[in-house]
């Protein structure tokens, strides 16, 4: 088709006659902004994309540095967190009123609305970095997937002895490509039954490792577990345990977070009944479901395994056979992963062409978009701009993951930096302000508390997490498989 049509990146823009049009006005929202089609089924199905990553598997590990008291314990007490605070981000959504106000369509417009000055540029800093972040350690997560079902297959073969060591640097390529075609998917709106696929996969290698972790205790396999986790003297030494529990508390803290996010997610349901009210529904049945996958599966995994617990009893190897299911398991967490990473870049794209628009609104390359017509699908609406921006972009993730095979320990950093603002302060600051809370009262007092608490742990699991990378600088050795 030789039509064209001029819009950002989010919406189509029309000109002021068209709403004249009953039916065009049908189609839009009160924003102008084409009407949201999404639920709480949606937003959830995004929540438990965002959230249950393959950590899961690695929360076994998590427990075992805890032991059977104070490692429930933190699950619990960080589900209640994350589950409170993403409950007053919500209300944020519009403002001032959380129902009639003005929608905000970024974490940073909700900032810029309630609190406003050097809070928003920090807000940005603190998002964009993470989602920067967790594209990378996306890459490198699920290429250790792939070349887990590869060599899986190797061990299967040649026996358990054998290295069958294997490069993820191939396996990233491939991932890389998939994500280049499924970046062109315009915005957050279109990007549900991306979410539901990867939903519907996290609990398939959920279960999956849940299972294998039950037959391995019913099998009756001597393991030593603990009420205090790993013993000084025994498994670790005292410095190796204090460092340890840093790092498990970090990484469970972090596992239940998705605020980054949550805005963008809360911007694609529709406004009846309100936003907020279905975004606390869809916030409830993604949190609670995340909690009871990360209960069994830590304290199966711990059950299973011991204090001998493996980082991830997938990809790690903690299970050998049957090698299908094992396979099996691997391509549902690079599957998630695939739609994971779209959740995440998302809103970062979304602000670069936003910015972008703003700055040159007049550039035909940033804003014009060329319809074409795809058999089977209709008609597609390519923007140049669009597509040379987010190739580059994961290519440039890729090639970063590639360099850096053990991102993931800088992640882990990115995540101490982020957790505390993101996912406690600034929710509890616009909560605040939003409803004048009086200064020194019951309320103002204990949710300064939460958030003082809050900003202890993110310290303490960033200084976890900068001794974990020292030690993975240290033992690094190029052009070997990263597991």
């Amino acid at each position: 088709m030789a039509k064209e049509m001029q819009k950002t990146s989010m919406f189509i823009e029309r000109n002021p006659g068209d709403y004249e049009n009953g039916d065009i006005c049908k189609n839009l929202d009160d924003d102008g902004r084409p009407k949201r089609t999404g639920t709480w089924v949606t937003a959830s199905a995004h929540i438990i994309t965002a959230v249950i990553g393959s950590g899961v598997l690695s929360l076994a590990w998590a427990i075992a540095q805890l032991g059977w008291v104070v490692g429930p314990a933190v699950l619990m007490a960080f589900s209640f967190i994350t589950y409170f605070t993403s409950t007053l981000l919500a209300d944020c959504y519009r403002a001032p009123d959380p129902v009639h106000g003005k929608r905000n369509y970024t974490y940073m417009d909700v900032v810029r609305a309630y609190l406003g000055g050097r809070k928003v540029q920090l807000c940005g800093l603190a998002q964009y970095a993470n989602l920067v972040g967790v594209t990378v350690g996306y890459t490198i997560t699920a290429s250790i997937s792939m070349v887990a079902v590869k060599r899986s297959n190797c061990f299967h073969k040649h026996g358990h002895h054998v290295k069958c060591q294997t490069s993820n640097n191939p396996f990233m390529v491939i991932f890389a490509c998939i994500q280049i075609v499924l970046s062109q998917i315009p915005n957050f709106h279109n990007l549900s039954w991306l979410s539901i696929l990867a939903a519907i996969m996290s609990f398939a290698y959920s279960s999956i490792g849940l299972g294998l972790s039950i037959a391995k205790v019913a099998g009756g396999e001597p393991v030593r577990t603990t009420l205090t986790g790993v013993t000084v003297g025994v498994d670790v030494s005292g410095s190796e345990k204090i460092w340890r529990t840093f790092q498990a508390i970090g990484d469970i803290a972090f596992a239940y977070a998705y605020s980054t996010v949550l805005v963008e997610i809360q911007d694609t349901i529709k406004s009846s009944p309100p936003e907020n009210k279905s975004m606390k529904r869809a916030t409830t049945l993604g949190v609670s479901t995340t909690t009871l996958f990360y209960v069994l599966c830590g304290l199966v995994g711990y059950a299973a395994f011991g204090n001998d617990a493996p980082g991830n009893f997938l990809t790690g190897f903690g299970f050998y056979e049957p090698f299908w299911l094992i396979d099996f398991a691997n391509i549902c967490i690079a599957i998630h992963l695939i739609g994971a990473y779209q959740v995440f870049a998302q809103p970062l794209f979304g602000f670069v062409e936003g910015w972008c628009a703003r700055q040159w609104p007049d550039s035909k390359f940033i804003t014009r978009e060329h319809a074409v017509d795809i058999p089977c699908y209709g008609v597609y609406y390519l923007n140049f701009f669009r597509l040379v921006w987010r190739t580059s972009y994961v290519v440039v993730t890729a090639v970063v993951a590639m360099i850096f095979p053990f991102f993931n320990d800088f992640l882990g950093l990115i995540g101490a930096g982020s957790f505390w603002p993101l996912t406690v302060y600034f929710p509890i600051e616009m909560h605040i302000a939003q409803t004048n809370l009086p200064k020194y009262s019951f309320r103002w007092t204990w949710l300064k508390i939460l958030s003082w608490a809050c900003l202890i742990v993110s310290l303490i699991a960033a200084a976890g997490s900068v001794q974990g990378l020292i030690q993975s600088l240290k033992t690094y050795k190029p052009f070997q498989t990263q597991e």
